[in-house]
Parts: structure tokens; C-alpha cells; sequence
């Protein structure tokens, strides 16, 4: 019987490309996303794959327990929707940035998976798939909340297989590098010249890379958890210690 795949986040990127690659193996899919028109056009594109799109913002708690709790045998929850706005030092960021990031990564992720995992937890078994990043675990000059809410991904996917221990349920969290989808048009507010130029002369990760990396995961044996997966391009890598050194 096919599996069902619940993808938070599926109107672009990371979200849509794994809706794709799970559909073209047979999966059912349940797409959520804030923007109505993507969702009917991905419906369209992947045909009977897709049995269900809800129009959803998963900062809206109410919203989320109304919607997801009730949906029965899901087999994975991807929880993919999130953002980073702004690359400002801390002094000079918006508050409204960093409580939407804060609302979006961190409270969306926890409201998406307290929906869901009960059923999961009834049935014994299910995954759930973070998209943390990179940012989680090294940090960079502007990346401030952003990286703190991936850091949080991060110890709340290692925290909830604790929980889970003596269950069949599995947990992920997918950490990608720099990689080229609408993420950093949505970081410079749509100005799409800075935006593309955090990719110039690169060949970044692409959505098409992300998807196969959530599939491989999802898709190992049952007793086989990945607790954690980093995923760089080629032409991304750690940097040297930053030091500041007073000049005469």
C-alpha cells in the first residue's frame, strides 16, 4: 500500500522538490503551504499523487492542531517550511524578523509535530524529517536568530528520538549548506540581485539534491535511523577562526 507523505512548506524549494521526487515513487502526498495558487498548480503537475493540499501558516497554532491532528496514517512528517530574514549584526535587526523566523522555524516545527506524532506513536511507527541547517552548528556574522532557530531544530529532532526510544518511529534532521531556491530572495526581502549573488561563480546545492537526501533517509529500513544528515555543495566548506586585529 502507498505511504503518505505530510510536506510542510511544499509552494517551493526544498518542499516542492520532495514532493516530486516522492510522488514519482509512488507516495501519496498531503502538501501544506501559505500560498493557495502554488499548491493547486503542484496538485496539478503531480496529479492522483496528491490527495490533499491545505492552505496553512504553521505559526498559527490553532490553525495547525485544526488541520493536521485529525489526518489519519501519515507515514512521514517533513517539516520543511521555514525562513531567514535579514543578514544585519543584532543591534540593527528588525524584532519582526526574528519573532517570524522564531515563529516559523522553531514554533511551527514544534506545532506541525505535536499534531502529528500521536498518531504516529499509536500506529508504532512514522518519521519525522526536520530541515535544520548548516546554521545550527556554525555560526556566521548576520546569522544571529536564524542560526539559533536551526540550532533548536537541531536539539529538538535529538530530543524527540529520546523520547521516542522503544517506539518505531524514526526522526531526521536534514542540515544543507548553501543551496539555491527562493531562500535568499526571501532573506533580502525580493531583492533579487543580492540574492543571486551569494551564489555567484558557485555551484550551490539545489532542491533536486535536498529531495534525494530526504528520500534516502526516509526510505531505509525500518530500524535504520539517520539521526542527522550535513550537506554541503563542493564549493562550500569551514572557514578559518575569525580574528579581529587592531591596525596603526
Amino acid at each position: 500500500m502507498p505511504k503518505t507523505a505530510l510536506i510542510t512548506g511544499a509552494t517551493s524549494g526544498f518542499g516542492a522538490a520532495c514532493a516530486r521526487r516522492f510522488a514519482k515513487e509512488g507516495w501519496r502526498l498531503i502538501l501544506s503551504g501559505r500560498r493557495t495558487e502554488r499548491l493547486e498548480e503542484l496538485r496539478r503537475d503531480l496529479g492522483e499523487a496528491v490527495t490533499a493540499v491545505i492552505t496553512l501558516d504553521v505559526r498559527d497554532r490553532e490553525a495547525v492542531f485544526s488541520a493536521l491532528q485529525d489526518l489519519s496514517d501519515v507515514d512521514l512528517l517533513l517539516n520543511n517550511a521555514g525562513l531567514a530574514l535579514g543578514l544585519e549584526p543584532a543591534w540593527e535587526v528588525d524584532p519582526e524578523d526574528w519573532e517570524t523566523m522564531v515563529d516559523t522555524n522553531v514554533k511551527g516545527v514544534m506545532y506541525c509535530t505535536r499534531a502529528i506524532l500521536p498518531g504516529m506513536v499509536k500506529r508504532n511507527r512514522g518519521h519525522i524529517v526536520n530541515i535544520g541547517s548548516i546554521a545550527g552548528s556554525w555560526p556566521y556574522p548576520g546569522g544571529n536568530v536564524y542560526g539559533a532557530t536551526k540550532a533548536f531544530v537541531q536539539q529538538f529532532s535529538r530530543n524527540l528520538r529520546a523520547d521516542l526510544l522503544g517506539t518505531r518511529v524514526r526522526v531526521t534532521n536534514i542540515e544543507p549548506g548553501m543551496a539555491e531556491s527562493e531562500f535568499s530572495k526571501v532573506r533580502f526581502k525580493g531583492d533579487d540581485d543580492r540574492a543571486g549573488a551569494v551564489y555567484e561563480g558557485t555551484e550551490p546545492l539545489r532542491p533536486a539534491d535536498i529531495a534525494e537526501v530526504v528520500f534516502f533517509a526516509a526510505t531505509l529500513p525500518p530500524h535504520v535511523n539517520v539521526n542527522t544528515l550535513e550537506v554541503m555543495s563542493i564549493d562550500q566548506s569551514w572557514g578559518h577562526l575569525a580574528v579581529h586585529r587592531e591596525r596603526g
